[in-house]
């Protein structure tokens, strides 16, 4: 972070609240609150003052698909309507009336039983007359019509169930056997209901035709008639199944999204009104939905975001500094594109695609992490697609939102950090490019037909866009930097800048530290980068670690060339007060050059509290009385890995070069040892170093130094050349 007095982390109210346990629960909510209320107005339908016979003003078109449910219903009872019942032969009808007919010349035959016996005078038979007296005629009759089946006791007269009882067995039989077969003859086709008079008629020509008494054949006429019925019925399952499968084909009648329910100019009628009250148009509808809707799409928007940002490797994790930069960034890119989106009333062509969409993807990238940038820009493109929904008929333009989003990607891929001009000309030139291909792709699918001009006009509002998020972006820059303490990768690469002030100084005053650092910033930097660390901190930081040294140049050995050391000339103890003053002496210099805090960190603590061996050692020689902590830094320790990785490449860069004769096996020994002995010493205790980071730390190093120390060729002297031209 930046020292400067304007940075928020130096405001006391901040620092009172912003390691609160509830403020990222508080901030991302803020962030979801001003986020539906910006979306509001481009969710909630518009509402037409307009009534049934007035005259549409412009085209009416539906924002949503709904069905029309009595339009529905109509449509189905119409298919209902037209349904003929289905009729099928039912076998049972024809069963049921034979056997009434069998019935009834059973019941015949069993009364004339009954007769009989009483006749002959056998009156221990339950079946006899009133008082075991002989039954008369009527008597006789009324008996079998309570016996016979309702339909037969109707319908026969009494002239007929007489005939029978006076009938022998023999034509009882005869007369069963005719009726039976004929019924059944008739019957086993098709009797409808306007039919039976018909079927009736042919049934009781065959009985008549048969050679038998007249008054029997009457009888049994009767009989035959009766026993025909309609079995030509209607179907109720079969008529029901016909019913639901011509329901089933009946498609719901919808409004689609995008429909036209009234023409400019076209008289509003009551079946249009009604129409316009199920898309939500009219004043008596209510959006509930809406705003149900929209209150759920933000808080997946929030928590989606919250979640990622738990769980990704930046300080967006833990520094709530950072994340009220980035809801910031957020909420301010998303309130320039609101105020982008109030162009659409303008309704000139390409007006919208001013929207300087990629700029918040610009910011993030610059001042937090890539990684970071790339998921807001599908939030951005979420908003987006609602934000400028005037030329849908949906409350989403997934066209503009694929617009904004390859806009806010390219603004991270593209971004080159390595200076403020070529940035602001490549990039923008860059995104600018990227949103004409986004914006045409778009346009060509939906089918738009486009002229020069119009072309000419999107091209140039595409194209103002890429270089205006640019320049928005570095003309705020400088004021998120400071006020939130942010160390950039632009203003790091501002002060890698070998011509800044202070890496002159160092220069010019240590050229042996300048060089050493130059190198140890070769080595942190591939080693941060192995273990996932901000390599270009570690350069910028390695680069200005031995600042201090320019306060006494002449008592660091790289510094002392072909001159006396200063050291024989002073006890232990001196020198090791000066050696171990440099990372403070740096330190404070830094501070007031008002350096990055980052930087400052790694000056201060990239020796820890290890212990000057050399001169400890050279005391311990003349005194056994010798306090270690005089020997050793004060500290603190390496607080983040950056700072850790910055201690091991200047101890390993200064040991290597102490040797001899070095060798890549002797470099890879002396490198483990180095990180060996300051594990052990507990110089990582206060940063998230891992042991397998370790190892990779030590593993970068080695390669680079093997580019430093690889096998040269040995070429020959000129003796050895002239010696070879003439053999």
């Amino acid at each position: 972070m930046l020292t400067s007095p304007s940075s928020i982390d130096h405001m006391r109210w901040w620092n009172k609240w912003k390691n609160h346990p509830s403020l990222r629960v508080l901030l991302f909510t803020l962030a979801g609150v001003i986020t539906f209320f910006l979306l509001l107005p481009n969710v909630l339908p518009d509402d037409l003052d307009v009534e049934s016979g007035d005259i549409a003003q412009d085209d009416l078109r539906s924002p949503v698909t709904v069905e029309n449910s009595e339009e529905t219903e109509r449509m189905q009872q119409e298919v209902l309507d037209n349904i003929d019942p289905v009729y099928a032969v039912q076998p049972r009808y024809t069963d049921n009336q034979l056997e009434r007919i069998q019935d009834m010349f059973q019941t015949i035959h069993l009364v004339q039983l009954d007769i009989r016996q009483q006749e002959g005078d056998l009156t221990f038979f339950e079946n006899t007359g009133p008082g075991g007296e002989e039954w008369s005629e009527e008597e006789q009759v009324q008996e079998v019509r309570e016996r016979i089946s309702e339909e037969f006791a109707e319908a026969l007269d009494d002239d007929t169930i007489r005939t029978l009882l006076l009938a022998d067995l023999e034509e009882l039989q005869t007369a069963q056997d005719t009726i039976t077969s004929a019924v059944h003859d008739i019957m086993s086709d098709e009797v409808a209901l306007n039919e039976v008079d018909e079927a009736r008629d042919q049934v009781e020509l065959s009985v008549r035709g048969s050679s038998i008494r007249s008054s029997m054949e009457d009888a049994m006429a009767d009989i035959a008639r009766e026993g025909i019925t309609a079995n030509y019925m209607i179907d109720e399952e079969a008529t029901q199944e016909a019913r639901e499968a011509a329901l089933d084909l009946v498609e719901p009648a919808m409004i689609r999204e995008g429909q036209i329910l009234a023409e400019e100019g076209q008289v509003v009628t009551a079946e249009i009104h009604e129409q316009l009250r199920l898309a939500g148009m009219t004043e008596e509808s209510t959006a509930y939905g809406a705003y149900a809707g929209l209150a759920l799409l933000t808080g997946l928007m929030m928590f989606v975001l919250a979640y990622y940002l738990g769980e990704a490797k930046t300080s967006l994790k833990t520094n709530n500094t950072h994340l009220l930069l980035f809801l910031i960034i957020y909420l301010l890119t998303l309130g320039m594109m609101k105020l982008a989106s109030l162009l659409q009333e303008l309704e000139l062509t390409g007006i919208i695609y001013l929207v300087p969409a990629a700029f918040g993807a610009v910011m993030v990238s610059l001042l937090l992490h890539p990684r970071t940038a790339i998921f807001l820009s599908v939030l951005f493109a979420i908003c987006a697609s609602v934000l400028f929904n005037e030329q849908s008929a949906s409350v989403f333009d997934f066209g503009f939102g694929i617009y904004v989003l390859f806009s806010s990607l390219a603004g991270v891929f593209f971004l080159d950090t390595s200076s403020r001009a070529t940035r602001l000309l490549k990039t923008g030139a860059y995104i600018s490019i990227m949103n004409m291909a986004a914006l045409f792709a778009v346009l060509f699918m939906k089918g738009i037909p486009l002229n020069w001009t119009e072309s000419f006009l999107y091209a140039g509002a595409a194209s103002a866009a890429g270089f205006g998020s640019v320049v928005f972006a570095l003309g705020l820059l400088p004021f998120f930097e400071s006020g939130f303490g942010v160390l950039s990768s632009a203003r790091l690469i501002e002060l890698s800048n070998p011509n800044s002030r202070m890496l002159r100084k160092i220069l010019l005053d240590t050229p042996g530290t300048y060089h050493h650092s130059v190198v140890v910033a070769n080595l942190a930097e591939g080693a941060c980068e192995a273990i996932g660390a901000n390599g270009l901190l570690a350069r910028v930081g390695s680069y200005y670690h031995d600042a201090g040294k320019t306060v006494r140049p002449q008592f660091f050995i790289e510094n002392q060339h072909k001159d006396d050391n200063p050291h024989d000339h002073l006890p232990p103890k001196r020198s090791a007060e000066i050696i171990i003053a440099h990372p403070y002496d740096g330190a404070a210099m830094l501070r007031d050059e008002k350096m990055p805090k980052e930087i400052i960190d790694i000056a201060e603590q990239h020796h820890g509290t290890t212990l000057l061996k050399y001169f400890y050692f050279k005391a311990k020689e003349t005194s056994n009385e010798v306090d270690e902590r005089t020997y050793r830094y004060p500290g603190p320790k390496a607080q983040t890995r950056e700072a850790a990785v910055v201690g091991i490449a200047d101890s390993v860069e200064a040991a290597v070069r102490s040797m001899s004769e070095p060798t890549m096996a002797k470099i890879e020994d002396l490198c483990r040892k180095i990180i060996h002995d300051r594990l052990h010493d507990g110089q990582f205790d206060d940063c998230d170093i891992t042991m397998r980071e370790l190892d990779q730390v030590h593993q970068a190093i080695c390669e680079t130094l093997q580019g430093t120390f690889h096998t040269r060729i040995d070429y020959p002297d000129d003796e050895e050349l002239k010696t070879a031209e003439g053999e």
